[in-house]
């Protein structure tokens, strides 16, 4: 099988590289990037020297015809043009932005800033959160790859939605993220001495992330519930911790045993017994949770975290892709480079 990395140059794009390495059944024939079109991988990124793809050269656009699965580490816009050219062109598509992951088209002016315009492919996109999707997914031609914020807090959420253990109609979302969740492009709010010892909230009232969330929480739960998300930058480089609160009439042993039942078989889910820490799940495909409840107020606490860059983007990517082509999900996912 032969790959295409479009965006190859970005912080997703790059841990697709380093994951996709250890693949003898697939080549890496084409990396795009704008910026370093023309150079070399090892010429733009030194580390990659010794690499078995150091000598491949950036192109600037892709060809729509010459790989056989295509994962787009892109901006929205441009994504949105080039799945349906490689849908036409009857190739695997996992796309990481975001012009795919929600069904309804009226959502994209409001939070994103653009028109749909092909509405038949976001009935043909399957939301590429593999746990819960991966039926739907194995025969799959577009592969909305999930966003990382809702990637903790769906996976957190799931057992209790999906039982209708949720009893009010709005759940609480905070979450902290790494400052590379923003990508490589420079901005003065995530230079080093604007973000070093700092940590802030921002969108809080209108993230994109939140239309994505209640969608699939929609699917998963057949209710509206709303979510009040409230997203954090934090000073650390990558690493994302959602922490979710919502009201249920399950006790402390009940919704233990609900995650348990859930879980248990999930190789890329891991319950912990403490709050989980981003710490540890650097440059893994894991998802850390742990369920609480505050028997006082009865709102149950679910802690999640994820590498935003890996689980969050790349890995999951790359657990999708597995599942597409019939491989273990956890092939070459298990002990997974990180990024220097």
């Amino acid at each position: 099988m032969k790959v295409c990395i479009a965006g190859a140059s970005g912080y997703t794009g790059i841990e697709l590289l380093r994951i996709l390495e250890s693949y003898k059944e697939i080549e890496i024939n084409q990396i795009t990037s704008r910026q370093y079109s023309g150079k070399a991988l090892k010429e733009a990124f030194p580390f990659f020297n010794k690499s078995k793809y150091q000598d491949l050269i950036f192109n600037e656009e892709v060809d729509a015809t010459s790989s056989d699965i295509y994962f787009l580490c892109l901006p929205h816009e441009p994504s949105l043009e080039l799945v349906k050219t490689l849908y036409e062109n009857n190739k695997i598509i996992i796309d990481l932005s975001a012009a795919y992951r929600i069904k309804n088209k009226e959502v994209y002016p409001e939070y994103y800033g653009f028109e749909h315009r092909f509405p038949k492919l976001l009935e043909v996109a399957v939301y590429g959160l593999t746990e819960i999707f991966r039926n739907d997914i194995r025969s799959a031609k577009i592969i909305a790859n999930p966003g990382c914020y809702p990637t903790a807090t769906i996976l957190g959420l799931y057992p209790l939605a999906k039982e209708g253990k949720i009893q009010d109609d709005t759940i609480i979302v905070n979450a902290l993220s790494g400052i590379s969740g923003a990508g490589r492009h420079l901005k003065e709010d995530f230079m080093y001495p604007e973000s070093f010892s700092n940590a802030y909230a921002y969108n809080i009232t209108k993230h994109r992330h939140t239309p994505e969330m209640e969608e699939v929480i929609k699917r998963i739960s057949g209710k509206d519930i709303k979510v009040r998300f409230t997203p954090h930058i934090i000073p650390v480089s990558r690493g994302m911790l959602s922490t979710v609160t919502v009201k249920t009439d399950l006790s402390k042993k009940q919704l233990r045993d609900l995650y348990f039942d859930y879980y248990e078989k999930e190789y890329f889910i891991r319950l912990q017994d403490r709050p989980v820490r981003i710490k540890e799940v650097l440059g893994t495909n894991f998802c850390d949770i742990y369920v609480d409840k505050d028997e006082k107020t009865g709102y149950a606490v679910i802690n999640s975290a994820i590498d935003n860059l890996s689980k969050g983007a790349s890995s999951q990517a790359v657990q999708n892709m597995n599942v597409i082509l019939g491989f273990e999900e956890s092939y070459n996912l298990k002990n997974l480079p990180i990024y220097p």
